[in-house]
């Protein structure tokens, strides 16, 4: 099946109850398999720059570079397609947003989380840096597939607190990685096999700080028929909740398989569209 019938896709994004301006930013791409979230930080709006920034350069390079590239090539080589494209792209959003905010004055510390998942081959790479989230509902199990990098995390992870504590914690918003504060930013990146029912979604902090997990389980797994309105009845829950943050979500449902064709068949598919 082709990605973009194997794939359904619904994004939203608000600036939540609190906030005048929304600095998160949402893309995607059904045609090539991308979804790209980004959660800005900084003043004077810089932190929508910084986002828009990740969000556009992934999108646009993303698709040019799999546009240049055979489907049965995808793969070759020593690296996995999808954890080299969102390593390099990511890299690249970070020297953008770096260099930006070193020679424009009003975008000093500027940065931004995101979260990019490629899906290829019956394969889903995921790339995130800071506190946004990819979470998965396959069956009846709801988990997140992403770690934040966050205080609060090492902070559960070392034991020094449950996730009961951490969820009244005032260190929520600190986090440990970011785009474009350093010179240089490692995402971190996994590739998990795709199975058709899944459905992934991806958030910014806005939705998890404001609804508990099971919360987001059960909306999805009762609506889980229509993309649109679970979207719409997670943003109306996070801002019934107080709204204190920007809130945006990406939700993605496989519906089909997507392996790419290989070996003599690809080949003569590949005459009839030349």
């Amino acid at each position: 099946m082709d990605i973009e019938q194997a794939l359904e896709i619904v994004s939203v994004t608000h600036p939540g109850v609190a906030r005048s301006h929304n600095e998160d930013s949402v893309a995607y791409d059904a045609s090539c398999g991308l979804v790209v979230l980004a959660d800005g930080m900084g003043g004077h709006n810089a932190g929508e720059i910084a986002s828009g920034i990740t969000v556009s350069l992934i999108t646009t390079e993303i698709k040019h570079s799999l546009e240049s590239m055979r489907p049965e090539d995808r793969g070759k080589g020593g690296e996995d397609v999808g954890v080299e494209l969102l390593r390099e792209k990511v890299r690249k959003a970070n020297t953008s947003i770096y260099h930006s905010s070193q020679s424009q004055p009003q975008y000093a510390g500027m940065g931004t989380t995101v979260v990019a998942g490629l899906f290829y081959d019956n394969r889903l790479a995921v790339a995130h840096v800071g506190d946004s989230r990819m979470y998965r509902l396959r069956g009846e199990i709801f988990e997140p597939i992403t770690r934040d990098h966050s205080l609060l995390q090492e902070q559960i992870d070392r034991g020094l607190l449950s996730q009961k504590d951490a969820r009244l914690s005032k260190n929520k918003n600190l986090i440990t990685r970011a785009v474009g504060v350093d010179p240089a930013v490692e995402a971190e990146i996994q590739v998990h096999a795709v199975q058709v029912g899944d459905i992934y979604l991806i958030c910014s902090d806005g939705l998890n700080d404001m609804v508990e997990d099971n919360e987001i389980r059960a909306t999805l797994h009762m609506l889980r028929a229509n993309l649109k309105l679970v979207a719409k009845q997670l943003i109306e829950m996070a801002n019934d909740n107080g709204g204190r943050d920007n809130v945006s979500v990406i939700l993605i449902k496989v519906n089909g398989e997507f392996a790419v064709q290989r070996g003599w068949l690809a080949k003569i598919l590949s005459w009839f569209k030349n």
